[in-house]
Formats: C-alpha cells, sequence, structure tokens
C-alpha cells in the first residue's frame, strides 16, 4: 500500500519521530486473533530518496503442551 497523503517535515529528526509514532500506533492496532504482522514503513525526501525504513514484526508460535 502506497501513501499517498505524506507529510512534509522540516528536517530528518522530525521525520524519525513521526515515523516511530506511526508503528507505534500499528503495532497498538495488531489484532491478537493473527499470528503474524508485518509492516514496512519508508521515510524519502524531496527527491524521493530513501531516508528512513522501518520494519515492525510479530510473530506468535504456540510452544510445547498445549
Amino acid at each position: 500500500m502506497q501513501d499517498t497523503v505524506g507529510f512534509d517535515l522540516p528536517d530528518p529528526d522530525a521525520a524519525r519521530e513521526k515515523l516511530v509514532q506511526i508503528m507505534r500506533r500499528v503495532a497498538e492496532g495488531f489484532d491478537p486473533a493473527n499470528d503474524r504482522h508485518d509492516y514496512l514503513a519508508v521515510v524519502r525526501d524531496d527527491a524521493r530518496r530513501v531516508v528512513y525504513r522501518a520494519h515492525l514484526s510479530l510473530d506468535i508460535e504456540a510452544v510445547g503442551a498445549p
């Protein structure tokens, strides 16, 4: 899925902070019924160069006796 809205942020530090906020919200919305979640977010500058990349993953696996 590609973001068509985007954000105009003043500097890389602000972009990193926004990225962390977004990924935190994604994690808070994990569906407990799903055992696997994978999300990737990319921050680009005005020239479309990648500035930051964040990967968020959760993998739940039953171990041992039921």
